[in-house]
């Protein structure tokens, strides 16, 4: 190993690095000042490859013997070289032709300007290190941020959502529960209208063995109030019906044409995965099995709405 490179080594460069600095340079200052001018320039897969290639190729051409000692400078990138052959050898690696000849004669660096080159780069490399530090800390803090945030985002969405089902299922529950009430306030109706009919016959049966003229007509029964809705058309109007339906994996309300039969419904619920063997109605208090899925939901009385218990 090289003087240079153990140097180069010592002060804390990456060996690859250092190889292919005094490579490309050939002794320890211009080393120096080609690790300055690439070291940020190049990842470790390039710095492999440039290295392969370094090694693949003739080392620059040394100055000719009895060569008077001068300077060219690159015009492109303004770097010295002692001799033609080394200014030829810097147009390979770099494609800059273009030289100028200087006077100027290139010394080599003092022991105190070496130390003084190193303090620097050591310096630079120190700074560097500190501004990537700093810059990971601040990408790890908007990270942070974006994570949070998207956290946040992703639980009041389901929040939202789970207080939107709860409102569903409530007012669900709402509207099966005044089903069951207005059902069974007409059930009473039609009990009370049935037995002040029964009444009725029963007198003018009397008037007539009595030989008396029959009583007047009782007058049409008021039609229960409920607190739902007013219909403001009869049954018969309506072209479809609203069936609020307890299935064991919950309660769905779902809307069918009046002249839809029970089995059509059971289908429509076997299609989301809902076994269907029977429906019961509470009021009036029915139960609907496969013998009666032949009957509309007309047929049936449940219309416009009816609440039904899937089993």
């Amino acid at each position: 190993m090289s003087s240079a490179l153990e140097t180069l080594i010592e002060m804390g460069f990456d060996k690859q690095l250092s190889e292919l600095a005094v490579k490309r340079a050939g002794n320890l200052d211009s080393a120096i000042e080609w690790i300055d001018k690439n070291q940020d320039k190049l990842t470790p897969e390039q710095i492999t490859a440039e290295l392969a290639d370094a090694e693949d190729n003739e080392e620059a051409p040394a100055l000719k013997p009895g060569e008077e000692a001068r300077s060219l400078v690159c015009d492109t990138c303004q770097r010295k070289v002692r001799s033609s052959a080394q200014a030829e050898f810097h147009a390979t690696k770099t494609g800059h032709q273009e030289f100028s000849e200087s006077t100027e004669e290139i010394a080599p660096l003092t022991e105190e300007e070496k130390k003084a080159r190193l303090e620097e780069l050591r310096e630079r490399l120190a700074a560097k290190r500190a501004t990537q530090s700093d810059q990971d800390a601040i990408d790890r803090k908007k990270n942070e941020q974006i994570r949070m945030k998207s956290t946040k985002e992703t639980q009041e969405a389901k929040e939202n959502l789970e207080k939107k089902e709860r409102l569903k299922e409530a007012a669900a529950k709402k509207a099966e529960k005044q089903a069951d009430i207005d059902a069974k306030k007409r059930v009473l109706a039609k009990l009370e209208a049935d037995k002040a009919e029964r009444k009725r016959k029963a007198e003018v049966e009397r008037a007539q063995r009595a030989g008396q003229a029959p009583p007047p007509p009782a007058p049409e029964p008021a039609a229960p109030t409920t607190s739902g809705p007013v219909l403001s058309k009869p049954a018969s109007a309506y072209a479809e019906t609203r069936l609020a339906l307890q299935t064991p994996g919950g309660r769905v309300q779902k809307n069918f044409p009046v002249e839809t039969t029970l089995f059509e419904v059971a289908h429509a619920l076997g299609q989301d995965g809902v076994e269907v063997s029977s429906f019961t109605q509470n009021f009036p208090k029915k139960v609907y099995d496969k013998t009666d899925f032949g009957m509309t939901l007309k047929e049936a009385g449940m219309v416009p709405s009816a609440a039904l218990i899937v089993k």
